[in-house]
């Protein structure tokens, strides 16, 4: 399937709203059948290191007044790299910035992501403007709530779903971090929340969120080809002193809708966080949440060779 246009909007209204999309989804390489990426052996050995760190380039947006929770180019092209062949497709269900769109591009990777903001979207057509004339994937962004995705594809046509979703309440509250207190920055003692929309799982409370993102990622199970990958960008949290674990909330909730687990990766972000400013000293020990995030690797297990090893 050719496709002349290679960047699509479509919003509601739209004659691609919530229909089947014209997008390629087969592999345009010459890896082995068995292989899950085009990875050499080398690029392979570096990425078994548990623990990635990624710097931000002159692409990335860090302005949170622009989007409240970016990541690197580089982390989402990794994530790409090694779970897919070029010219596969992938999804990434809360598409905020357009980064995962962006690095798909890069990686000659067809790619749909998905928002509810109207805000949002025009920052992903505003970044996809800036494409490669060279390059022949596709990338789409649609307006539209992360529960309407399915009847966008057919079945099995998906190798990775990957995204950094919102986290629960975890914005919406006043801005405290010490780390910025001493610096002038205008989002001290801003809610940082993308929206107030009752749709935005980033207004639900923990066990809302939960069940919402399994009955999301329940519906795109099917989606997936079996033994394709689905990856979740996922902090903690602090809330009342406590810690909030969502990632393992998220781990249980996977599997009990179909998911299984195969590796968690740490994100180390000490080399991009600012300042860190001092909490709990001298009589409660806190780790400092900004240091590091969970990359969540699940995949849809293979049907007709149910537990074999990938």
């Amino acid at each position: 399937m050719s496709t002349p246009e290679l960047t699509t909007i479509i919003r509601e209204g739209s004659s691609l709203y919530r229909c089947k999309i014209p997008i390629d989804h087969q592999r345009t390489c010459q890896c082995g059948r068995t292989n899950i990426n085009c990875m050499t052996a080398k690029e392979w050995l570096k990425s078994q290191i548990g623990v990635w760190q990624f710097n931000y380039e002159a692409r990335d947006i860090r302005d949170k007044s622009m989007h409240p929770a970016t990541f690197p180019i580089s982390l989402a092209k990794k994530v790409v790299q090694l779970f897919t062949h070029e010219g596969e497709l992938v999804i990434d269900p809360f598409v905020g910035s357009g980064t995962t769109l962006v690095a798909a591009r890069d990686c000659n990777r067809n790619a749909v992501g998905f928002d509810l903001q109207e805000q949002y979207i025009d920052l992903c057509e505003e970044r996809l403007s800036q494409g490669s004339l060279f390059n022949q994937v596709k990338q789409i962004a649609i307006q539209d709530d992360a529960r309407y995705i399915p009847p966008y594809f057919e079945p099995e046509t998906v190798s990775l779903i990957w995204t950094s979703p919102p986290y629960a309440n975890l914005l919406n509250r006043e801005r405290k971090n010490k780390s910025r207190r001493s610096r002038n920055n205008e989002q001290l003692g801003k809610v940082e929340q993308y929206s107030q929309d009752p749709r935005d799982l980033g207004t639900m409370k923990l066990d809302e969120y939960t069940r919402a993102m399994g009955d999301i990622y329940e519906a795109l199970l099917p989606l997936l080809r079996p033994k394709a990958h689905c990856v979740i960008n996922v902090p903690d949290m602090w809330w009342e002193n406590k810690r909030i674990t969502i990632h393992v909330s998220l781990i249980e909730e996977l599997r009990k809708r179909g998911y299984e687990l195969r590796n968690i990766i740490i994100w180390d972000r000490t080399n991009i966080v600012n300042r860190v400013g001092i909490f709990g000293w001298p009589s409660n020990y806190i780790t400092m949440g900004v240091t590091f995030e969970y990359l969540l690797d699940f995949w849809r297990p293979p049907t007709a060779t149910k537990g074999s090893e990938g």
